[in-house]
């Protein structure tokens, strides 16, 4: 995917948009709760750009009790390879997507593994589908754990006009990239993906980069034989979803409520998110393709060597070599 299909991913309300689209006119027209989407739309008018604009997050939320019981379920850790000064802002750019992105939410987008212990004075704000910032009640709850659209607008404030020692946390792979999930993988979907470093370049944003290890094991993936009806039927939910939502359909299963059984639970096996060493970025207000191509390379390869480090300290086999398409 180019840089320009990305920037149209952004803009696209995705699934969650197209929730808060049908719904909020259903309750209009056709219940006796027409109020209560008089009352969402009114202030969801008022309040459009506060999700764009660092939002509100509340320290509160980010330490509720609940998370620390999600984070030693599997249990998910963080950690630091180098400091973070606050004097400067970053973009953590984070791999692989998995399934669901356990790591980043528990990690970056609450305090249950402690990070703003490990890296005091860094306000982590992580990246999510605009989409969800259309949803009354969801708005605001998302937005008091720190997070925020990927989109330029909102990831530009929060590295310009917000002071320093800001980290806003991306996915970059996206949700092709968690197609490519499933145990034992090292996949990414990173070749194409540039944005992240013209933002970087832009804005003078360090580049940090950050691997999960355990992300792809905690759902199995099937991706039926290509030539079989199973494909066809599973592809053409893929294109279909893709095409009207923004996302990705996976065919995955996990565990469960007891530890053999099948069901949609993640297997409670360890996540541990390795935070590399910040890239410096010079500040260009139009970086060519040459330069911009130049500190992907090197972010690749900081990247390449962050993996390679401590793969085999979290699980995987000194072999396994990080596959980038």
């Amino acid at each position: 995917m180019g840089e320009e299909e990305e920037r149209k991913a952004v803009r696209k309300p995705g699934a969650q948009g197209c929730i808060s689209i049908i719904l909020i006119p259903y309750f209009l027209v056709y219940t006796k709760f027409w109020i209560l989407s008089v009352l969402a739309l009114a202030w969801l008018a008022y309040d459009w750009n506060t999700h764009s604009q660092g939002g509100r997050r509340s320290a509160w939320v980010r330490n509720w009790t609940l998370w620390k019981y999600f984070q030693s379920y599997f249990p998910v850790k963080l950690v630091k390879t180098h400091d973070l000064s606050p004097k400067h802002n970053y973009i953590i750019a984070n791999h692989p997507h998995g399934i669901v992105s356990y790591g980043v939410f528990i990690n970056f987008a609450t305090e249950a593994s402690g990070f703003a212990r490990i890296f005091p004075d860094i306000t982590p704000s992580v990246g999510t589908l605009e989409g969800i910032f259309w949803i009354p009640i969801v708005r605001e709850y998302v937005m008091s754990l720190g997070v925020c659209p990927v989109s330029e607008m909102a990831l530009k404030y929060l590295l310009t006009q917000n002071g320093s020692g800001n980290a806003v946390v991306v996915v970059v792979g996206g949700a092709a990239e968690s197609l490519l999930c499933r145990p034992g993988a090292s996949t990414l979907f990173l070749k194409q993906r540039k944005g992240f470093v013209k933002l970087a370049l832009k804005t003078g944003a360090y580049l940090v980069p950050s691997y999960s290890f355990g992300e792809n094991e905690v759902y199995n993936q099937e991706t039926f034989p290509e030539g079989t009806w199973k494909r066809f039927f599973q592809k053409g939910f893929q294109d279909t979803f893709k095409k009207l939502l923004g996302i990705n359909f996976c065919t995955f299963h996990g565990r469960g409520l007891t530890q053999e059984s099948w069901g949609f639970l993640p297997f409670n096996l360890p996540i541990t998110t390795v935070v590399g060493e910040p890239l410096p970025i010079p500040k260009i207000q139009k970086p060519n393709k040459m330069t911009v191509d130049k500190y992907h390379t090197l972010y690749i390869n900081a990247l390449r060597k962050l993996f390679d480090e401590h793969k085999v300290r979290y699980g995987l086999p000194e072999t396994q070599e990080l596959t980038i398409i």
